[in-house]
């Protein structure tokens, strides 16, 4: 599968944006997927997942909500809404999925987009 997210741009202290990744192929809904990202300087680090129905999400603490992991199986798309934003939210954001499994270890995902940058200014 592949994976393309956007979304991502400026946006002031306390904004919100929207990120999607788009996945192609017609089993999108045998992945979970997840949203990590990537600050400047630092490892890449978990940020939500949601398990192939939807019925079930999970959130690292820093993001917990602000942020709401979403997805549309008929449109193959997941949606990571972020609001009340922090300059600390700063990263590359980058959506991935995963044929099985369900969690924040990275070696769980199998597929990964190519990121969107997601920037936060004070």
């Amino acid at each position: 599968v592949q994976l393309q997210a956007s979304g991502g741009g400026l946006v002031q202290a306390g904004g919100s944006l929207r990120l999607s990744c788009a996945a192609s192929g017609r089993t999108f809904n045998f992945y979970n997927m997840g949203w990590f990202r990537q600050a400047p300087g630092k490892e890449r680090e978990f940020v939500a997942v949601i398990n192939r129905t939807g019925g079930t999400t999970g959130y690292a603490d820093s993001v917990k909500v602000r942020f709401t992991i979403s997805r549309d199986n008929a449109k193959n798309t997941v949606y990571l809404q972020m609001n009340n934003l922090k300059p600390e939210d700063t990263a590359v954001y980058y959506c991935a999925a995963a044929k099985s499994g369900l969690g924040a270890a990275q070696g769980l995902y199998d597929y990964w987009g190519q990121g969107t940058l997601v920037t936060v200014s004070s």
